[in-house]
């Protein structure tokens, strides 16, 4: 390994092993890092992002800058903006012990608070060559000094929560949304009043910790590059993503995100980020060499155990993360707590999650310790946490994911809803349990339906308007001959493959989105939504948009207005979910008795205590929720048959039922706003076709 020769310009000591990182302190900064197996270590120093020799280069003394696995030292009168690197090295014995030392590598800190990506490109894996041209270079930041003015996490209620998931770069990138920033975190304050007006709690943020958004991962049939656009393989946890930034020094990077945070709790809404701890930017054996693989592999990652040279890849993204020891552990806890004090972000959606279950052999266990330190966290105890419960190697943990406290998405709630709204038969008493808080799932373990985050649509798959506008999946323009994404979507075209001229199918596809979204936002649960599907958001039949980083994978505007029908009904359904205590409840809809002598839950088909159980040829369900106090009794009536339906109207004692909800109607009598709703005097109703009817009470 090179060294430098001359006198240090700057006076060092031993420094602490904690905390992790490069720390600033009034009169110098305390740098740490982990490396077990490392037998030298050098701290590099720049004077700029582009530098393309350190200023200083200082070497670490085993006797006094080691302890414990950790590499310290102390730098007097070092200030915030410096930007440094580490060189590490050590044994090089790949297949047997899995080390990846290489001594000429250039690598970033996994606890850079800030990064510098001008230089960096995805060099060499073996790391034979110097690669100080090719590096990243982390940043020295002051994470104290942002005026916060106040703000702290919300902590709205789980079952008041509203989810509304976006991409950041794609959320503002087009033309069509007249933003200053667009594709930036900035591009997200400026619609700020949209979603406010929209109705929603939270946004959900694909991934925003840095990663490489320059990444080529395929070329496009007609020749274009196709680029990591969703940002799932990340290479520094502690910064923001470069790309979603404005300022242009990266020390600034992390008040850009804080900027856009205290906007959002200002209106009202909380910061869910998706995070991906499963595995890393660093790929396979034949990726490159970012951090973890040239600090100490072993550790960090799964490796297949006959020949360490290979990574275990349970995550289907070329390597997992070895979660659960303690070293690794203890870096995903401080990144948490990092992101909840110093970025007050209110959750966290964690990609790929049953990886984080299993242990060092890759075995699930049932008290992995890592889930259970981030559910028993003081600091993480009011933030909200979610699982994806599933992974790429066909562990499925929906129902019981290791701890009580974790909600979960819930695909069975995502494809009953399809498949019901389809008009596939056989769905009817599915269907209630999803409704109902899906208290099959959850209820055995001691969970509540706030466990439970119900989604029809997301990132990853059909928009709602593709799901009423194409059967197949049409991922071409991947580059992949059609073969990636999931091939049953349980989706309708409503009788033409994509655009059409048709009136009548038109019509019927708005009308199948309304009826998505309702039934969302009348079940037990957290309901998520997807950025766009409020305005018919199109995809053009594509479900794995991930590479596409352009006018496909981006939110066009245009739609709102275009389709400003469809976003009134979405805004007037959003204030009918909370408008109607009886859809939020934290418990399982059952049929207890509430304090007006009414169950909770009546189910019904066309004939009033005759939901039809026992018939697999039904396509209807008919809900009758009594509610506790004053407020509304709700009558939902669903009939995804191909013929209209006649359907008994139940009797309510001292209160007439009025129509608030007719998804087969035109606009504006598809919805009514709460409180203006017209009386309904008839003990019989008739439901158009694949539409839904809801009634309140007064």
């Amino acid at each position: 390994m090179p060294t430098n020769k001359k006198a240090s310009r700057f006076e060092t000591s031993a420094g602490s092993p904690h905390p992790i990182g490069a720390t600033l302190y009034p009169d110098g900064v305390n740098f740490s890092l982990f490396s077990q197996n490392a037998t030298k270590v050098e701290l590099l120093l720049f004077n700029k992002p582009n530098a393309l020799e350190p200023y200083e280069v200082v070497e670490l003394n085993r006797e006094v800058n080691f302890s414990f696995h950790f590499w310290h030292i102390y730098v007097k009168r070092l200030k915030a903006g410096t930007f440094y690197a580490w060189r590490v090295d050590g044994p090089n014995n790949t297949s047997e012990a899995g080390h990846r030392f290489y001594p000429k590598k250039i690598l970033l800190d996994p606890y850079a608070k800030a990064v510098s990506n001008i230089l960096f490109k995805r060099d060499d894996a073996i790391g034979d060559t110097e690669n100080l041209t090719t590096s990243m270079r982390a940043v020295v930041v002051d994470t104290h000094n942002y005026d916060w003015q106040g703000d702290k996490p919300l902590h709205i209620p789980m079952e008041d929560t509203i989810i509304y998931e976006l991409h950041v770069g794609g959320f503002t990138k087009s033309k069509t949304s007249h933003c200053r920033w667009p594709g930036s975190f900035y591009g997200v304050v400026e619609k700020i009043p949209y979603l406010k007006q929209l109705g929603v709690t939270a946004v959900e943020l694909l991934p925003v910790f840095d990663f490489d958004d320059t990444e080529i991962v395929k070329m496009s049939p007609d020749g274009k590059p196709l680029k990591n656009f969703w940002g799932y393989h990340t290479l520094s946890y502690f910064a923001p993503e470069n790309s979603y930034c404005v300022s242009i020094q990266a020390a600034q990077h992390l008040n850009d995100f804080r900027d856009m945070v205290k906007a959002l709790h200002k209106a009202g809404i909380e910061v869910i980020l998706d995070v991906v701890f499963n595995h890393t930017g660093e790929g396979d054996q034949g990726g490159p060499i970012i951090n973890f693989k040239g600090l100490d592999n072993s550790i960090y990652y799964h490796l297949v155990p006959g020949d360490k040279q290979y990574y275990m890849n349970y995550s289907g993204c070329g390597n997992s993360v070895n979660a659960n020891h303690p070293i690794v552990s203890k870096f995903i806890l401080d990144c948490l707590r990092f992101w909840v004090r110093e970025m007050h972000v209110d959750g966290f959606r964690f990609d790929e999650a049953s990886i984080l279950a299993r242990d060092e052999n890759g075995n699930p266990v049932p008290y992995p310790p890592l889930l259970w330190n981030i559910e028993l966290d003081d600091v993480l105890a009011n933030t909200k946490i979610i699982a994806e419960a599933w992974d790429a190697a066909g562990l499925c943990q929906v129902g019981y994911f290791p701890g009580l406290r974790w909600a979960e998405w819930n695909g069975r709630y995502r494809d009953t809803v399809r498949r019901f709204v389809r008009g596939d038969a056989g769905q009817v008493a599915d269907l209630a349990s999803r409704i109902a808080g899906s208290a099959d799932l959850y209820e055995k373990s001691g969970r509540l339906p706030i466990s439970s985050v119900n989604f029809i649509t997301c990132h990853d798959g059909f928009t709602m308007n593709d799901l009423a506008s194409f059967t197949t999946k049409h991922n071409e323009a991947n580059g992949d001959n059609n073969s990636d994404g999931i091939d049953e979507n349980y989706s309708y075209n409503c009788g033409a493959e994509g655009t059409t001229d048709s009136a009548d199918i038109e019509r019927l596809r708005r009308q199948q989105i309304k009826n998505y979204f309702t039934i969302l936002m009348l079940s037990r649960g957290v309901p998520m939504m997807l950025s766009g599907d409020e305005f018919r958001r199109t995809q053009l039949g594509n479900n794995n948009s991930y590479c596409q980083d352009n006018e496909l994978g981006w939110l066009d505007w245009s739609l709102v207005y275009s389709n400003r029908d469809i976003l009134r009904y979405f805004k007037n359904m959003i204030d009918f979910r909370k408008a109607h205590a009886v859809t939020r409840k934290r418990t399982f809809l059952g049929d207890d008795v509430n304090k007006r002598g009414l169950p909770e839950a009546a189910w019904h088909g066309c004939k009033i205590n005759s939901p039809g159980w026992d018939d697999p040829s039904s396509h209807v369900l008919a809900i009758t929720l009594g509610s506790d106090d004053k407020s509304a009794d709700l009558f939902i009536i669903m009939n995804m048959d191909q013929t209209e339906l006649e359907f008994e109207v139940p009797v309510i004692h001292k209160r007439h039922w009025h129509l608030g909800i007719d998804t087969g109607a035109d606009t504006p009598r598809d919805i009514y706003q709460v409180g203006r709703e017209p009386i309904i005097k008839s003990n019989q109703i008739t439901v158009k076709s694949h539409a839904i009817v809801v009634m309140v009470s007064k």
